[in-house]
């Protein structure tokens, strides 16, 4: 886990033989923008644990151009009007850049906000292709997009003999630009999409899509959104009698959705992003972060680690904190190798690579699928 800071530690150790001293200045301030608050906070209380980890092994490896690096965390609640105040809340204290962004619909209006500060924005979650048109310049996303997902979850869906797919979404930009480009690529593929559905955040009752999933005769569910109503879509799917096979998106990867959807959630698969507990890499990660938070990293930890640790390489890089420069140095990545694997960006500044596993539910968790 140490091995990515070297550069780090190696710039602060001539920091130190220059000034004397390191910390002697104020310190560097990163925002962290991920929801505290909201039926998503699950996901954004790892997140922000994450990311102090890794700025305390910056620290303890004597900070960022010879100073201490301290975070300043922004609400975002998944809700687009309460991720404006936040991002500005964080302009306004002049950080030097931010990690973070969960939901996309969130993380979309961010975008202009931290654009026309010119400040640097790793995005280390939300993966919506929405985002990339959106884009000023300043914003990298490390987590694999929608497109990358689409492919992974497709692929699967042809090797387990599905024809006819349900499709069900939440109206925001996650989960129905997921929604969209996987009805896309399955009618292009000469498959049938059998039912379409977009379902509101916070329904307690899918009666009527489970009558509708039924009589629609379809092979696969797919739940595009996020756990906490994916979890009671599924138990009310079994419920209902529907012994098809259920797949849910990145969105619904948390082991929480086995606490609401119980043993109905057995069998389940999941499209995710790369997990601690599957990456043999992970394993003082995972140590560090019970040590300090009594407790097991949650599916956006290591993701959300390396955007800090990945911001820190390129403030190093750039010797500055100009942002200009740290924007420059972010772009020039070019597959240095992280928790979660190599980091190099498109012309898009997107991932360059597909990072997407596949779990499958088993014994009241995610278990790796061989496929």
């Amino acid at each position: 886990m140490s091995k990515r800071i070297i550069p780090i530690a190696t710039a602060a150790t001539l920091a130190l033989a220059v000034t004397g001293t390191t910390h002697a200045q104020e310190p560097l301030v990163v925002g962290v923008q991920v929801p505290t608050t909201g039926s998503e906070a699950t996901y954004g209380v790892d997140m922000q644990n994450a990311i102090q980890i890794a700025v305390d092994e910056i620290n303890a490896d004597g900070g960022l151009l010879g100073r201490e690096v301290e975070i300043l965390v922004g609400d975002s609640a998944c809700d687009p009007q309460q991720s404006v105040n936040a991002a500005s809340k964080l302009a306004s204290a002049e950080v030097v850049g931010v990690v973070g962004g969960y939901c996309s619909g969130a993380t979309m209006p961010t975008l202009k906000t931290y654009g026309d500060a010119n400040i640097p924005f790793v995005i280390t979650a939300s993966n919506s292709t929405k985002l990339i048109p959106a884009n000023p310049g300043n914003a990298f996303m490390i987590n694999s997009t929608g497109h990358d997902q689409v492919r992974k979850a497709v692929d699967f869906f042809e090797s387990q003999g599905i024809e006819r797919l349900a499709i069900i979404d939440q109206g925001d930009a996650y989960s129905q630009d997921l929604a969209t480009l996987t009805a896309e690529e399955w009618d292009k593929r000469d498959h049938t999409v059998a039912m379409e559905e977009t379902v509101n955040k916070g329904e307690q009752s899918f009666d009527s899509v489970v009558t509708k999933v039924r009589s629609s005769d379809v092979d696969a569910v797919f739940w595009t959104a996020y756990y906490a109503d994916g979890g009671l879509l599924i138990r009310q799917l079994r419920q209902g009698g529907y012994q098809g096979l259920i797949a849910v998106g990145d969105g619904s990867n948390s082991p929480k959705l086995f606490e609401i959807a119980g043993r109905a959630a057995e069998g389940v698969y999941g499209f995710s992003n790369p997990i601690a507990e599957f990456l043999p890499q992970a394993q003082e990660f995972i140590e560090a972060y019970a040590d300090k938070y009594d407790g097991s990293p949650g599916p956006y930890s290591t993701l959300s680690y390396d955007g800090m640790k990945l911001l820190g390489w390129a403030i190093e890089t750039a010797g500055t904190t100009e942002a200009d420069a740290v924007i420059k140095a972010l772009a020039s990545a070019d597959g240095e190798e992280w928790l979660t694997g190599p980091i190099s960006f498109t012309d898009e500044n997107t991932l360059a690579r597909s990072n997407f596993i596949i779990l499958r539910g088993e014994g009241g968790g995610w278990s790796l699928h061989s496929n």
